[in-house]
C-alpha cells in the first residue's frame, strides 16, 4: 500500500527492534511505523530509544495489539499515533497524513477510551 503511494518515500525497512533504533539514528526519518511485537527489542522499548536518537521522528504504532493497557503504554513513549492492523486499510494513510501535519491519531476503536484524552479533539473520524 505504501510503496504504491507516491506521496511517501520509504527510506528503510528492518526486521527487529535493535535494527529499528540503529536505522532511526542513521536515517532520522520524518515518520516511523512501528509494531509492538519485534524480535530482540520490543516496539515499546524501541520507541523510547528512538526518541533519544532521533527526537524529530514521529512514531505511529501499527500493531495487531488492541488491549487498552498496551496502547496506553505505547502512547506513553511519545508516539503520535496508534493504528490497529485490522483497520490499516482504511486508517493508515489518514494516520500518516495527520501525524505529519502535527496531529495525533488513534484507531476508531479507541476514540472513546481514556488513553490519550487530548486526542479526542485531534481525531474524530
Amino acid at each position: 500500500m505504501l510503496q504504491s503511494n507516491l506521496e511517501f518515500e520509504i527510506v528503510g525497512e528492518v526486521a527487529d527492534g535493535n535494527q529499528t533504533v540503529e536505522q532511526a539514528a542513521a536515517l532520522t526519518p520524518d515518520l516511523i511505523l512501528l509494531d509492538i511485537r519485534l524480535a530482540g527489542l520490543n516496539g515499546i522499548e524501541a520507541a523510547r530509544q528512538i526518541k533519544s536518537v532521533s527526537p524529530r521522528s514521529k512514531i505511529i504504532f501499527l500493531s495487531q495489539e488492541h488491549s487498552t493497557e498496551i496502547v496506553r503504554e505505547a502512547l506513553s513513549t511519545g508516539a503520535c499515533g496508534y493504528v490497529v492492523k485490522a483497520e490499516a486499510g482504511s486508517e493508515l494513510l489518514i494516520a500518516m497524513e495527520s501525524v505529519l501535519r502535527g496531529e495525533r491519531f488513534l484507531s476508531k476503536r479507541f476514540i472513546q477510551c481514556d488513553l490519550f484524552p487530548s486526542m479526542l479533539s485531534d481525531h474524530a473520524r
